[in-house]
């Protein structure tokens, strides 16, 4: 009888464990495929810019509040201590998103008054805002309970059910950015209430008042969250940033191509370089934590080398393929984008090596070494988009993509020496895993949001 329960659960996490990512990867993809179909590019436009807006406030307001709770975690001694600190980070994230919401009504208002648009599409893309938090929220407090199979089923429900409600509403309220921003929200909701119900209880039962420890979790929480910001705003700006410079210099037309083409990238390349990383980043740090220097050495290398010849192959691959991807994956009025998706994949490549030469730096719990880093980064893109958008037009944009991504990964290689042995010795214990803000996936389909940690 044990035998056939132990055979379910592996089978069961099993099933998990491919068809989660399988998934995730596949609703975008065919997403974008049916949204295409039914949205011109510039509403795509449109839309993108405005989730833009949503993933800003959230990724500086409230995403370092989660973040800093995550990273105090392990401090907590017993069940009563972290849900203390769930309830000082809720909080936190609460009143942050709330000032989001209210800088985004005032700007937006501003804006539909110059611009002539319905503040419809600020106020639903504040209430994206809202419920984009609360998903990440429930993602983290899931986790912490490790309870990961739950998590992993409250963002693979999310990534379905938003490309999903999108189209139906799309097709129920017409061709409109309010259509597509609805379904998100909705989804979003939806995801939410069925961790309410399933949590909820619990919550309400564990929830207790200790001022002292009160006090003392909002100190340490607003101390990491500060440190954490300047981060996660270079972070959005090479991420998200480049949207709106080609929004500005060009049309909303263009956006929406852009935008609809990085995604068919970031889908097959991103998702797999994070799945490399989840299965090299736990060894790796588990011999840097034991001063096991050769070991450490040798699984940074081999990680390398293998998001190395990821991006070889996905490289070779588009570019050969790129007209058969473009009419599989994307409608008519979008093929004109084709010939940007090889140079995507050309800076998504470059963007993933930077990412694993981070690994010493957090390792040894320099992030502000990696800050300069990403901050370089994001001078390049400063500079380059524009001359390259005056230059060649929405080509010059993806060419861009790649300088700016192929300077950050420059310069922290310089900064991580990952080449030095002697950088993988350890002076002080790693950091968790769960806890280290290592990669941030902003692109989804028609959307882009925020994967804060490695085994989200």
């Amino acid at each position: 009888m044990l035998k056939v329960s132990k055979r379910k659960y592996l089978l069961g996490s099993a099933f998990l464990t491919f068809s989660g990512p399988l998934c995730s990867v596949l609703a975008p993809l065919l997403g974008i495929r049916f949204l295409t179909e039914l949205v011109s590019p510039e509403m795509f436009g449109q839309v993108a810019l405005l989730n833009g807006i949503a993933v800003l406030g959230a990724a500086v307001f409230a995403y370092p509040f989660i973040i800093a709770g995550m990273r105090l975690l392990p401090e907590c001694r017993n069940y009563r201590e972290r849900w203390m600190l769930n309830k000082v980070v809720f909080g936190f994230s609460a009143c942050a998103t709330t000032l989001a919401i209210i800088l985004v009504m005032l700007g937006g208002a501003v804006f539909c008054y110059l611009s002539g648009l319905e503040i419809g599409l600020f106020v639903l893309t504040c209430l994206l805002l809202a419920v984009t938090v609360r998903r990440e929220f429930g993602i983290r407090f899931l986790t912490s309970e490790h309870k990961r199979r739950g998590a992993k089923f409250l963002q693979i429900g999310d990534s379905i059910l938003r490309p999903l409600l999108a189209i139906w509403f799309v097709w129920g309220l017409g061709q409109n950015p309010e259509a597509v921003l609805l379904g998100y929200v909705v989804a979003s909701v939806v995801s939410n209430a069925l961790w309410t119900v399933s949590c909820g209880e619990r919550v309400k039962k564990r929830s207790i008042n200790q001022p002292f420890l009160n006090c003392h979790y909002k100190r340490k929480v607003w101390g990491w969250a500060l440190s954490l910001i300047p981060m996660e705003l270079v972070c959005w700006f090479s991420g998200l940033g480049d949207r709106y410079v080609i929004g500005y210099l060009l049309t909303a037309t263009e956006v929406g191509l852009y935008v609809a083409s990085y995604t068919i990238v970031n889908e097959v390349f991103n998702r797999s370089a994070m799945l490399c990383m989840n299965s090299f980043q736990p060894s790796y740090l588990r011999s840097f934590s034991a001063g096991k220097q050769k070991e450490a050495f040798s699984v940074l290398w081999l990680w390398i080398v293998t998001v190395v010849g990821l991006g070889f192959i996905v490289g070779c691959s588009a570019l050969v393929g790129k007209e058969w991807l473009a009419s599989m994956l994307l409608a008519k009025p979008y093929h004109s984008a084709i010939e940007l998706i090889p140079i995507f994949v050309i800076g998504s490549t470059l963007n993933a090596i930077a990412t694993v030469m981070a690994q010493p730096l957090l390792a040894r719990k320099h992030p502000q070494t990696l800050l300069k880093g990403r901050f370089c980064g994001v001078l390049a893109a400063a500079i380059s988009l524009p001359l390259m958008i005056s230059s060649f037009g929405l080509i010059g944009a993806a060419i861009a993509h790649s300088i700016y991504f192929g300077v950050e990964a420059l310069i922290i290689t310089l900064l991580a020496r990952p080449w030095s042995m002697t950088s993988q010795v350890s002076g002080c214990q790693a950091e968790p895993i769960q806890n280290l803000p290592l990669i941030h996936d902003y692109e989804s389909i028609g959307e882009k949001s925020i994967a804060l940690s490695a085994d989200s």
